[in-house]
């Protein structure tokens, strides 16, 4: 998954702040905040190897379970004949994973992905707009899509809505509008959410070329404002790695370190504590090579 592939990914793209001139997903408008705050903290202990097998790249991932236990998920992606498997993946508990993507023409790519369900989607880019569409093609149940326009550079404006296909909550089950704007070290967006009920605000600021800090609220008529995080994120010494750190509006305090402890080898400590109250203390490591 995405969460599994960055927390192994200790990049700087996740603390840089680059003019929206490009066209970008309505999914990714608020990307920037959300990254810099959930990214790379685990409570897991995980191992993630990449190797080759032939023409193709393999990836082994093994993480262990609260009880001891070892499961592991193995996987690859290659392209063939035009068709990209971006992801093929057998899991420990007999399931499997399947994404593939195709770009019949410039500018469009259909995607085809299958796990629990499957769904078909279409992604056209035509300058500076981008829509996306899915279908859910297992069950015929729900038709989603999305559109984001770069009206100015740093400036994108955006919507989704999605639609069930049938049984008794058939007709339009959601929509939303959202917009984002960068400017120099700051970035702001504002996304609504549960048909205008909420609306969400993530920040990001780089206060200079090693540190960045984000928050992340919510706002709605029960509430005017909730924090739901803030934090940051450290990479000025590089003989420690990148330190990141938040605080969550449930009073959990989490932390974590990035590091590549040899070539190729990351290295990812992660831990959490509620309060100040030390039996609720969490943590979690990660290797990736």
């Amino acid at each position: 998954s995405h969460r599994q592939r960055s927390l192994f990914a200790p990049t700087r793209r996740l603390h840089q702040i680059v003019l929206a001139t490009m066209a970008v997903k309505y999914s990714d408008i608020g990307k920037s905040a959300k990254d810099l705050l959930n990214d790379d903290y685990t409570n897991s202990i995980s191992l993630k190897c990449k190797g080759k097998a032939g023409p193709v790249g393999v990836t082994v991932e093994t993480e262990r379970s609260p009880a001891g236990t070892l499961s592991s998920k193995v996987g690859t992606k290659f392209s063939y004949a035009g068709l990209n498997f971006d992801k093929l993946q057998a899991k420990a508990d007999g399931s499997n994973v399947l994404e593939t993507s195709l770009a019949p023409c410039a500018g469009c790519k259909v995607t085809f992905k299958a796990n629990k369900g499957a769904d078909l989607g279409v992604e056209y880019t035509a300058g500076s707009i981008v829509t996306t569409g899915a279908l859910d093609v297992l069950n015929m149940s729900k038709l989603s899509t999305s559109t984001c326009i770069g009206v100015a550079p740093g400036i994108n404006v955006g919507g989704d809505l999605s639609y069930n296909l049938s049984g008794d909550k058939a007709g339009l089950s959601s929509y939303n509008v959202g917009a984002s704007y960068a400017t120099g070290p700051l970035f702001a967006s504002v996304t609504s959410a549960s048909k205008f009920s909420q609306f969400n605000v993530g920040v990001l600021y780089k206060v200079n070329k090693d540190l960045s800090l984000a928050s992340n609220t919510t706002h709605s008529s029960g509430k005017a404002c909730d924090v739901l995080a803030i934090g940051g994120a450290y990479s000025g010494l590089a003989a420690v790695g990148t330190i990141k750190a938040k605080v969550g509006s449930n009073g959990v305090t989490s932390a974590c370190l990035i590091k590549e402890v040899a070539p190729k080898v990351n290295l990812t400590a992660s831990g959490s504590i509620s309060g100040v109250d030390f039996s609720t203390f969490k943590y979690g490591l990660g290797i990736s090579m």
